[in-house]
C-alpha cells in the first residue's frame, strides 16, 4: 500500500486523464467532420488534441478504437430514449412497434455515422460481433421478438433477433444507402416491414 500515490494525487491523475481523453475524443470528432475517416491519421488526432502520442496511444491503440469511442458517445442518447423515453421507441408500445421504431432509429444511427460503424466492424474478423455495443442491440431486439412470438423458446427470439440484425448491418446499410442509391425515408419504411415479419413470421 506504501506504493500507493496519495489518494488526492490519485484523483488529479484521474480527472486530468478525463480531461485528455475528452480532448482526444472531440478533436477526432472535428478532424472527422473537415476530412472524414481517411484523414483521421494518429499523427493529426495528436497534433489537433495537442497531446503527446504517448498519452494518444494510452487512451485509444488505433483508430477503430476511437471510432467506437465516439459512437458510444453519439448512441447514448438514443440507449436512454429506449430503455426509459416514450413509446413507441421506449417502453409502453406493442413489441412490433417498438421493433418498427427501433428500426428506423438504428438505421438513422447507422446512416449518419456510416463511416465510423463500418471502421469498428471492418477493423475485426468477426464484423459486428466483435464491437462492444452488438450484443446490447440483439438483446433488445430478442426481448421485443420474445414479446411479439411469446408461444416460441427464447433460443427461437434470438435466432430471429440475428436475423433482424443482418438486415442491419453497416455492410448492408452501405449498399442500400450509397450503392444503389435508396432514399433514406422510403428504405426505412421497407426495412420496418421487413423487420416485422421477421418477427412475426
Amino acid at each position: 500500500m506504501s506504493s500507493l500515490p496519495p489518494r488526492n494525487r490519485c484523483r488529479c491523475l484521474r480527472a486530468d486523464a478525463q480531461r485528455n481523453r475528452r480532448r482526444i475524443l472531440d478533436s477526432a470528432a472535428q478532424l472527422l467532420a473537415d476530412e472524414g475517416v481517411a484523414g483521421l491519421t494518429m499523427d493529426e488526432l495528436a497534433r489537433r488534441a495537442q497531446v503527446g502520442k504517448g498519452t494518444l496511444y494510452r487512451n485509444f491503440t488505433d483508430k477503430a478504437g476511437i471510432a467506437s469511442a465516439l459512437l458510444d458517445d453519439r448512441v447514448r442518447d438514443m440507449h436512454a430514449r429506449m430503455l426509459q423515453g416514450p413509446p413507441p421507441l421506449g417502453p409502453g408500445a406493442p413489441g412490433s412497434e417498438r421493433l418498427a421504431a427501433f428500426a428506423e432509429a438504428y438505421i438513422r444511427h447507422v446512416s449518419s455515422n456510416l463511416d465510423l460503424v463500418l471502421l469498428t466492424e471492418d477493423s475485426s474478423p468477426r464484423g459486428r460481433f466483435d464491437r462492444v455495443g452488438y450484443p446490447f442491440w440483439r438483446r433488445h431486439v430478442e426481448i421485443l421478438i420474445a414479446e411479439v412470438r411469446s408461444e416460441d423458446h427464447a433460443e427461437v427470439a434470438r435466432l430471429h433477433a440475428e436475423a433482424v440484425m443482418s438486415v442491419l448491418s453497416a455492410a448492408q446499410l452501405e449498399q442500400w444507402i450509397r450503392i444503389e442509391g435508396h432514399d433514406l425515408d422510403e428504405l426505412i419504411a421497407r426495412v420496418q416491414k421487413i423487420v416485422v415479419s421477421i418477427a412475426v413470421g
